[in-house]
């Protein structure tokens, strides 16, 4: 087989650590490790049904927030939020994560997003530095360094094969010796490539620096492979799920796919999962739902139309509150899972009808935040999303001040805990 980077980028990823014990000697840190799950849902959520009632801690829940209420003080919903320099349609999807502004343009260029800054800095800690996912289809939320996308891993029985089924004796054998042909290839292209150098002009000097970050990157992640792969994968009571065919079914697709994040995070083998999920132009098994998905996003208003898309973010709603109930149970360093998480639930649409990028629905929850309100920004003259990542990158542990375009290094009226 043919050798390229895109195979090498496709084989790595890998890193599972034991549990910490306070007993042997564990940080506070180390019992209270600190994640990131970051969903979009690029259709966006009908905002009559989405945002409540009133602003701060006595706000009164919308019809899709009551399907979190269990989980009330844990998680803070925004509105009045936006990318700027976004003017409509399904392209900010590209940005949703990264923050780069004019994705429709012709000669937009991406810039990192959130999880692959934050793999810089905690990927190392886990088996996997990342997990990127895609429930049904389609592009990730994840792009590189250099603005390339990653791919998306849409397959929950792979991706369950990935974190929880041990190769062979002679598999392991083999992938070693794959990533050390790759470690070496790799070491070559680096001296070969630096020998070029010379001759380059200042632009070329800047791309070529890129390019040398990339193949570092893959050069460190195939070393830690290799301590990885030696290792044994957990074990958890989680039969190996099958794929659903078709991207019918959007719901099922995205219960299997926060199961499999729900047990990844528990085993500690990555701490860092974004999963873009995908609505098509088929009807999905849903009572009462009688159109596409994609069809009744441009409902128009119309009333038929907006009480099958209801029907359909109703089920959204339900499998995030199943997920984080799940997360909550889960204990860990004297907190829950979901304490030690930020969940991040939004879209890059905020009126799917008119392709209207503005007032997108915001839900974050977990972490080390003061939750428990409706944080309500002016709907003509919204928030810069950017300024709670920024937020969410010193809840990892990442010092910022910035991310992207952000404006400044904070959500306004949204704080962490005290120490």
């Amino acid at each position: 087989m043919k050798t390229t980077r895109r195979n090498f980028l496709k084989a790595s990823g890998v890193m599972f650590a034991l549990p910490m014990f306070e007993s042997l000697g564990a940080t506070q840190a180390e019992l209270n490790p600190v994640r990131m799950v970051c969903v979009n849902n690029n259709l966006g959520l009908i905002s009559e049904n989405y945002v409540p009632e009133g602003s701060g801690f006595d706000y009164k829940p919308s019809r899709y927030l009551k399907f979190l209420q269990k989980h009330r003080k844990k998680f803070t919903s925004f509105s009045g939020v936006y990318h700027p320099e976004m003017t409509g349609g399904h392209p900010p999807e590209k940005s949703f994560l990264t923050c780069a502004p004019n994705p429709q343009s012709g000669s937009f260029k991406n810039t990192i997003s959130l999880d692959q800054l934050a793999v810089d800095h905690i990927g190392a800690k886990t088996r996997y530095s990342a997990l990127v996912l895609s429930s049904n289809g389609g592009p990730s939320l994840s792009w590189t360094r250099a603005g390339v996308p990653i791919p998306g891993e849409d397959s929950p029985k792979k991706l369950y094969q990935k974190l929880f089924v041990n190769g062979t004796k002679e598999e392991v054998r083999r992938q070693l010796l794959r990533l050390r042909m790759g470690k070496s290839i790799m070491d070559n292209v680096h001296g070969e490539a630096k020998a070029l150098e010379k001759q380059m002009s200042a632009s070329d000097r800047e791309k070529f620096d890129e390019y040398l970050t990339s193949v570092r990157e893959v050069e460190e992640q195939m070393v830690r492979m290799q301590d990885w792969e030696k290792k044994p994968k957990p074990k958890v009571n989680y039969k190996m799920p099958t794929d659903i065919s078709g991207k019918a079914d959007v719901i099922g697709k995205a219960r299997l796919m926060f199961d499999l994040i729900h047990l990844a995070l528990k085993t500690d083998s990555t701490r860092l999962v974004t999963m873009n999920m995908q609505g098509h132009f088929i009807v999905p098994p849903i009572p009462g739902v009688a159109e596409g998905y994609h069809t009744l996003s441009h409902h128009g208003m119309k009333e038929n139309k907006l009480n099958e898309m209801a029907l359909i973010e109703d089920e959204q709603m339900k499998v995030l509150a199943q997920f984080l109930d799940k997360m909550d149970v889960v204990k860990e360093g004297g907190k829950t899972l979901l304490d030690n998480t930020m969940v991040m639930y939004g879209s890059n649409m905020g009126n799917s009808s008119t392709h209207d990028n503005r007032n997108l629905p915001l839900i974050l929850a977990g972490g080390n935040f003061k939750h428990g309100q409706h944080l309500a920004f002016d709907p003509l003259k919204n928030e810069h999303i950017g300024n709670l990542y920024v937020q969410m990158l010193n809840g990892l542990g990442i010092e910022s001040e910035r991310f992207g375009t952000s404006t400044i290094g904070y959500m306004k009226g949204f704080e962490a805990k005290k120490a």
